[in-house]
């Protein structure tokens, strides 16, 4: 059984595709760049050898896997690297800070529009959340 440790990329051997259409990956000439012969996809070489990120994509984050010796894995961002943080923060002082305050010193008669405006400021981060996160 292989070891799940990963292993240094080797521009010299052929690989399969991280993207799983059946395509191998093979060295571009004078680069530090992999392409596939089936998704026309270019991958470069990152962390020392040991990571493989696609390279011109439209996604928010960067593809990137690890070579096991006979699979890809996933590379996932760091926690800092994405939304969710900043999302769950900029709630937690909507909801839990900033609507007491506004209930405590609205009037009487403004304070249903000062807790739908709360409720509609916090919806914004997880609508943020929820489109950089989609398929």
């Amino acid at each position: 059984m292989q070891s799940k440790k990963p292993e240094k990329i080797d521009f010299n051997n052929e690989y399969p595709c991280p993207c799983r259409r059946r395509g191998e990956l093979t060295a571009i000439t004078l680069t530090e760049a992999f392409g596939c012969n089936r998704c026309q996809r270019i991958f470069v070489v990152e962390d020392s050898g040991y990571v493989l990120e696609e390279l011109s994509t439209t996604y928010p984050y960067k593809k990137a896997w690890r070579w096991s010796g006979n699979a890809w894995s996933v590379v996932h961002p760091k926690m800092g690297e994405s939304y969710l943080p900043v999302a769950l923060g900029i709630i937690f002082v909507l909801v839990v800070i900033w609507l007491p305050l506004a209930l405590r010193l609205a009037n009487t008669s403004s304070w249903v529009a000062w807790a739908m405006l709360a409720v509609l400021l916090a919806l914004l981060p997880a609508l943020m959340l929820w489109l950089t996160h989609r398929p």
